[in-house]
């Protein structure tokens, strides 16, 4: 974890580096303050040498003015260090995540993501400049101090090392109560980022139902446990601060008392009894600065350890060593694959030994039951996931062999869920190619009888789209995407469900022009109306992640009972296939 974390220092070490020196400058000016202000009140004010008052008296300015100068400057690179290494981080975690298969995606909530992306490095951004900062000035403050007032006076030792025991005691108690309660919060801050994200993308479902109060309670309670778990923290972490002050004030009477008896008996000056007031108030606030650096520390290793796990996440898909680069044709073949969405296998099979081989520019119906595993079967075809048995082909070529951008655009797919992203239409379309013309998406969109909508909009293509399509209807979102996918031109078009909220018209429409200017393609379509696929050179059926039948209409009509009941229910009215 800690070496894939410093490599995100990348740039950023000579900040940190010069953070640390001006640090270790400032600590050590500090220092040297109470020695001079030791030697006005000694060898100025007491012995009467107004000269050198004046003289001592100018140093400490100018060491002050010095000490000033590094605490800025060593603030200013922290600062610089702490936040750079936090944006390289969250570009390295974001990097990584869009080469992330849909397996690797799988194992992160989308809350979860969120909340280490922001949440979890700010945490480590502000430990990370107390580090370079604080983990630098405590020891050396503390060590040194020690030394300067023990080469004052050794008697005074006994006296210091009462109080480290003390506070040093109570550091321990209070980390041993809180690392394991800081570790469960940011657990719970991904249960309420989750609570908001659902909230805030269902809210017309939200409204519709009248769940208002179901949906604050249920935020309400994450935001309570957060709430709760941090006031337990807290007040153990409160305990250090009266530690601290109690330490501190019993060094002060103890050495005042001390301190007074040594300059009677002349063994103290009046000016090292002062210079020791100081350096006892710094052995302590760096005691306090230490604890609070554990605190820091155990509160962000959680995040630490968060972040790390994306960072040192693998791809499940990788190039091969030498991708073929050109996808020859459409043909697709499918030869004995098993499929689990568990990487070692064995987890339960959604698919179980298919076989079937289809031959460029032919159109392909995929009919079955809900989880029937109709999606898992084409999302294998461009390689989204990998099988777990056997292989699938395209162009004549296992997938394995492609290189996965190539493999990829020259098969589109337009998924169940169609997501659209802000901008304009025309940004949105050129998603599929980003430097198409004008006249390009235009006829992508007359393919998918999208243009005659769009013309209708006031700024027609360059109208803008919410996020997530929400300003547009379903049928509307449905077409752009399947505009968006026929703009790359692909061999294989793969339509998953994705006429479902288009009138049977638009969809016949959709088919004809798919039939009549894109030939050459192989097309997939996924759907539950036969009036989508009856045309179909082949249709699949699935059952249960197998193929129950496989043939043209009149062939399943005639010897596959599941398609025949479905087309009788559709019909016929014989009621809800899936039932």
């Amino acid at each position: 974890m800690l070496k894939t974390l410093l490599k995100q220092i990348k740039q950023y070490r000579k900040a940190s580096v010069l953070a640390a020196v001006f640090t270790v400058l400032e600590v050590i000016l500090e220092l040297i303050i109470p020695m001079l202000m030791a030697a006005v009140i000694d060898n100025g004010i007491e012995s009467g040498n107004i000269n050198n008052v004046y003289f001592y008296g100018l140093c400490m300015i100018m060491t002050a003015v010095l000490g000033l100068a590094c605490g800025v400057l060593a603030g200013r690179y922290a600062a610089i260090a702490s936040a750079g290494v936090a944006s390289n981080i969250r570009d390295g975690m974001y990097e990584n995540i869009q080469t992330f298969a849909f397996s690797n995606i799988d194992k992160y909530s989308t809350a979860g993501l969120i909340t280490r992306l922001t949440t979890d490095v700010t945490n480590l951004q502000n430990a990370y400049q107390m580090i370079i900062r604080m983990c630098v000035r405590a020891p050396i403050s503390l060590i040194s101090a020690l030394i300067m007032a023990l080469y004052i006076s050794a008697k005074m030792g006994g006296i210091f090392c009462i109080a480290i025991v003390f506070l040093t005691a109570v550091i321990v108690f209070i980390l041993w109560k809180t690392i394991p309660i800081f570790s469960c919060v940011f657990q719970k801050y991904d249960d309420l980022n989750a609570s908001v994200q659902e909230n805030v993308t269902a809210i017309r479902v939200v409204k519709s139902y009248v769940r208002e109060d179901y949906e604050k309670e249920k935020f309400n309670k994450a935001a309570s446990l957060i709430y709760k778990l941090y006031v337990k923290a807290e007040s153990r972490l409160a305990l250090n601060n009266p530690a601290m002050m109690t330490a501190m004030y019993g060094c002060i009477i103890a050495i005042s008392w001390v301190g007074a008896k040594m300059i009677v008996s002349g063994s103290l000056t009046t000016g090292e009894l002062t210079s020791l007031f100081s350096y006892v108030t710094n052995i302590l606030i760096s005691l306090m600065l230490i604890s609070m650096i554990f605190v820091m520390v155990s509160m962000s290793f959680a995040s630490a350890k968060r972040i790390a796990e994306v960072l040192d996440e693998k791809p499940d898909l990788k190039n091969p060593d030498s991708p073929a680069m050109v996808v020859e044709n459409g043909n697709v073949q499918f030869n004995h694959v098993s499929f689990s969405y568990k990487k070692d296998g064995n987890g339960e099979k959604v698919l179980s030994d298919i076989n079937i081989d289809i031959k460029q520019g032919e159109v392909i119906g995929i009919v079955g039951s809900t989880g029937s595993s109709k999606s898992s079967l084409v999302n294998l075809i461009c390689r989204l996931y990998d099988v777990t048995d056997g292989y699938v082909k395209v162009g004549d070529k296992d997938v394995r062999e492609y290189d996965l951008d190539i493999l990829r655009n020259e098969v589109a797919v337009v998924l169940q869920k169609n997501q659209l992203f802000s901008g304009t239409i025309l940004e949105n379309l050129r998603w599929g190619n980003e430097h198409a013309s004008l006249e390009e998406c235009m006829q992508a969109c007359k393919l998918a009888q999208a243009d005659e909508f769009i013309q209708r909009f006031p700024k027609k293509y360059d109208t803008y789209v919410e996020q997530s399509g929400a300003n547009l209807s379903g049928g509307q979102k449905q077409r752009l995407c399947i505009a968006r996918a026929l703009l790359k031109k692909p061999k294989i078009l793969i339509l998953d469900d994705s006429t479902s909220a288009v009138d049977t018209a638009t969809d016949a429409k959709i088919r004809e022009a798919f039939a009549k200017d894109i030939p050459e393609t192989t097309k997939f379509i996924i759907a539950q109306r036969v009036s989508s696929i009856q045309n179909a050179d082949k249709i699949i059926v699935m059952e249960d992640g197998k193929i129950n039948g496989f043939g043209n209409q009149d062939e399943l009509l005639k010897c596959n009972e599941i398609y025949r009941s479905m087309y009788e229910s559709q019909t016929k009215g014989g009621g809800d296939f899936d039932e």
